[in-house]
């Protein structure tokens, strides 16, 4: 895997224009039914790689996307989900790799022919037909009798709140509307799995919330299978089942939002995650007394006890998440006041903390909570903590992080460093940590 860079911009071919992207609609929606009657339910990519000359948009990416899964594809700009996504849905061939839908290799299929209906951040509506023509479009395309469409859409137009809009055109909708035409009319077709290229992009932040809802209790509804293109991590964590972080076209981990979030495999996925991310100091890992400690910003954090006649030494990345850190004032003899668990909770453990010195930069008023931002040494520290922290820019603080709320990160590869709780002395132990 990858070790820390920053995004690049990978020469993605884009579709672009309202002929193109009816072309890339007609294929999509203007596919025959299942023969076997049976709707989709489980997509495979296998050792996936799209190249364009010397750069390659996605390198050797796998998946399984199982029956009734949610997956969101999420990574920064030019990182290849988008170009991942138009390949299961066919408007992209692979370079290498296969991709499968229920057992079936379809790499040579063209999308016409695949079980599977994509949502367009655009829309990709036409504006000279109304609402009730735009979401049965594709079951007059596919020559189905008039009475079975209008019964159809109906359906769909009651499912998505629709019914008194029917008469309406395009431009007579606000965004959130025209987004549950777009998915509309992928639904009427009553496909296997959908796919969402960044849907709610094109909405506000208010809009975004309620259709982020909406298409949750529609997945949850249809119990269909959803792969879902974002750059957006409230996205990724709020709706999906399934996580997968790509980086520069490769996939950094998949695992559920709860994982990636809580045990980030990578600094990247540690840096990517989280508002504020997670907070990231260079570290040295270092042996003394057969005790393993990580040192960081001139805060020992004790990982545990080591072999004996150990003397190892690596560089490192400590993070630590900014909800994990408590804040309180330096005293007046420089000596760290006794420390407590994050954000005022009661402790989890009797595991000694670590204590940072530092000095308080900004703080950002969220409502109700604040965002601390604090000088460390050369780095800076965010902490998150309830409103009113009671603390001001300019004010000599503390923080202090218990070992067990501390991840660490090889500073070469990126990858996570990972080592066994020892539960009896309640605080984390290890050998020398590895990396996964």
């Amino acid at each position: 895997m990858p070790g820390i860079h920053p995004a690049r911009d990978n020469p993605v071919r884009h579709w672009s224009g309202p002929g193109a992207r009816r072309d890339i609609e007609q294929l999509v929606w203007q596919m025959p039914p299942d023969p076997r009657g049976e709707p989709v339910s489980r997509i495979t990519v296998e050792n996936v790689t799209r190249r364009y000359g010397d750069v390659r948009a996605v390198d050797g990416v796998s998946l399984d996307v199982a029956h009734g899964d949610f997956l969101v594809l999420l990574g920064p700009s030019g990182c290849g989900k988008s170009t991942l996504l138009r390949m299961i849905a066919g408007l992209v061939p692979p370079s290498d790799g296969r991709v499968l839908v229920d057992g079936n290799d379809v790499t040579e299929t063209p999308a016409r022919d695949r079980d599977l209906a994509m949502v367009f951040q655009s829309y990709a509506l036409y504006p000279h037909l109304t609402v009730e023509r735009n979401i049965g479009f594709p079951l007059r395309a596919r020559k189905q009798r008039k009475a079975d469409i209008r019964r159809r859409v109906a359906e769909v137009a009651d499912i998505l709140d629709l019914a008194a809009l029917l008469d309406r055109r395009p431009r007579e909708l606000s965004g959130g509307q025209r987004q549950r035409v777009a998915l509309g009319r992928a639904l009427v077709r009553d496909p296997g799995a959908f796919l969402m290229d960044e849907p709610l992009s094109n909405l506000d932040a208010q809009l975004r919330t309620a259709t982020r809802t909406e298409i949750t209790e529609l997945h949850r509804r249809l119990g269909r299978t959803f792969v879902y293109v974002t750059h957006d991590q409230v996205e990724a964590m709020t709706m999906a089942t399934s996580v997968a972080v790509l980086n520069r076209g490769r996939l950094e981990q998949l695992g559920t939002p709860t994982e990636v979030y809580d045990a980030p495999a990578s600094a990247f996925v540690a840096g990517f995650l989280g508002s504020p991310p997670m907070n990231l100091l260079d570290a040295e890992i270092v042996s003394r007394d057969g005790r393993l400690h990580a040192v960081a910003a001139g805060v020992d954090v004790p990982l545990g006890q080591g072999e004996p006649g150990d003397q190892v030494q690596r560089p490192a990345i400590l993070g630590v998440r900014p909800e994990h850190l408590s804040l309180r004032p330096a005293s007046s003899d420089g000596t760290p006041p006794e420390a407590g668990a994050p954000n005022g909770a009661v402790p989890d453990s009797a595991a000694p903390a670590a204590a940072l010195r530092g000095t308080v930069r900004t703080i950002e008023n969220l409502g109700s909570e604040e965002i601390a931002h604090c000088r460390v040494g050369a780095a800076e520290v965010a902490v998150r903590a309830r409103r009113p922290a009671g603390f001001t820019v300019g004010q000599a603080v503390v923080l202090t992080v218990r070992p067990e709320h501390t991840h660490l990160f090889d500073r070469e590869s990126g990858r996570r460093l990972v080592w066994q709780p020892d539960r009896d002395a309640q605080i984390p132990a290890a050998r020398v940590p590895v990396a996964t």
